[in-house]
């Protein structure tokens, strides 16, 4: 007998025998108790780490313990296309081993060679996965975009469609000027940029009297001017003294020539260095509303009902071809097509030869970054599909509300928050529960 036990010598024949054997199959008419794991597919992007050899090892242990139980157990494998990341690590194998990018190719041969991609890291995870020891039911392995999961995906949402269950709107999403596609929250990453606060004049289209004195324009702060040609209002905390005179007001957009009005919404910062908000000392009490290119804005629009003027193609360049119909006045046509950095700063240069570049102050914050390209994200509207979870499903009787809670029994949140609420799901830690009923 050897002194040091060899896992390499023993493990890959007692596998080959538990796959001879078949001894991972579940079969549904069984009649035993079932217990199941859907692994959370790997993506295709890359080869296994150690957090899936962690993570896996979990799954296993619970399935072993099952099986041993003697229930029914099914451990189903699969892999994830995860498209976007897939895409883009291809892209990037592409540069730099022959300097091409997408563009270069024809539709179809580029596809090929994603599908090559896939084909590779596919097959070299499972191998990981059944070089772990994994108890994995290998005869119903997945992949997330074969024929039979898209077909499945078609159905569900046809069948969601026709029930009035999804329905398009406009949305701002994370939207990445490099590889012109939508980000994810969490496809997100924070880095924190030295930047400035501009201070820029918006000449009021008639003068206030404000205390005896002859108020002619509104000094807004932005860290982003470019974005000022898609301003739709200008807002003010109806708090602030200056409110009284000023609410209701217009101003004439710089550079575009653009009436807009000045509107009332209490998420405007009031300035004071005293205030509880760190923006309040960068703060001139006037916000420059951009419904198109701005969280907090857009929300402001809805509740204003503002118009939305998008000013940026989907390069990050500045064009009036996407939403944004005013651009007539020389300025704003000298503009159209720069890099929006290039923009930001002819804005600037402009507010400054006319004289209504009030001031500029350093300001370091957290400004969201592509993880694929690392370029900073852009605010972009878009089509998006929106699911309505708390709408009644036409075709289940009408249960009422599950009590205490705004949410009917019989629609798509109901079905999924009634069994947690009646105790016949459970999570675990317990504490996610509550995560769960957010």
């Amino acid at each position: 007998m050897e002194k040091a036990y060899s896992p390499r010598k023993g493990e890959s024949k007692v596998y080959r025998r538990w796959l001879d054997a078949n001894v991972f199959h579940a079969e549904p008419a069984d009649g035993r108790k079932v217990y199941c794991i859907v692994i959370p597919p790997p993506n295709v992007t890359d080869r296994l780490h150690v957090g899936h050899a962690l993570n896996n090892t979990l799954q296993d242990i619970l399935i072993r313990w099952r099986r041993m139980e003697g229930c029914n157990t099914l451990w189903m494998p699969g892999t994830d296309h995860a498209s976007i990341s897939t895409q883009t690590v291809v892209e990037k194998r592409i540069l730099a081993e022959q300097g091409l990018r997408r563009t270069d190719f024809q539709r179809e041969e580029f596809v090929a060679r994603v599908q090559a991609w896939k084909d590779e890291y596919e097959a070299c995870i499972l191998e990981q996965l059944k070089a772990m020891g994994c108890s994995c039911d290998w005869g119903r392995t997945r992949f997330t975009m074969d024929e039979m999961c898209a077909r499945a995906v078609r159905a569900a949402f046809y069948r969601l469609f026709a029930d009035g269950l999804i329905y398009r709107g406009k949305r701002l999403v994370n939207w990445d000027p490099a590889t012109r596609t939508v980000l994810a929250d969490d496809e997100v990453e924070y880095e924190t940029v030295s930047g400035h606060f501009w201070y820029l004049r918006y000449p009021l289209v008639e003068p206030v009297k404000i205390g005896g004195r002859t108020v002619e324009h509104v000094t807004v702060a932005t860290t982003r001017p470019e974005t000022m040609l898609g301003d739709t209002a200008v807002a003010m905390n109806p708090a602030d003294p200056r409110a009284q005179h000023l609410l209701g007001r217009k101003v004439r957009l710089p550079i575009v020539g653009r009436v807009i009005p000045i509107v009332a919404d209490a998420h405007v910062v009031l300035p004071g260095a005293d205030s509880g908000d760190e923006k309040a000392e960068f703060s001139t009490g006037f916000l420059k509303v951009t419904p198109a290119h701005d969280p907090s804005d857009w929300e402001i629009g809805q509740r204003q009902n503002l118009p939305v003027i998008n000013v940026l193609a989907p390069d990050g360049s500045i064009s009036d071809r996407y939403g944004w119909d005013d651009a007539a006045t020389p300025e704003a046509q000298s503009l159209l097509g720069m890099d929006r950095f290039e923009a930001r700063q002819a804005v600037v240069d402009w507010f400054r030869n006319q004289g209504l570049l009030e001031d500029i102050r350093p300001y370091t914050h957290e400004v969201g970054h592509s993880y694929r390209s690392h370029v900073p994200i852009e605010p972009y509207l878009s089509d998006q599909w929106f699911v309505a979870v708390k709408k009644q499903i036409p075709a289940l009787p009408d249960g009422g509300l599950i009590e205490g809670t705004d949410v009917p029994v019989n629609s798509l949140a109901g079905l999924a928050l009634k069994p947690l609420l009646d105790g016949e799901l459970k999570l675990i830690p317990e504490r996610y529960a509550s995560v769960y009923r957010a």
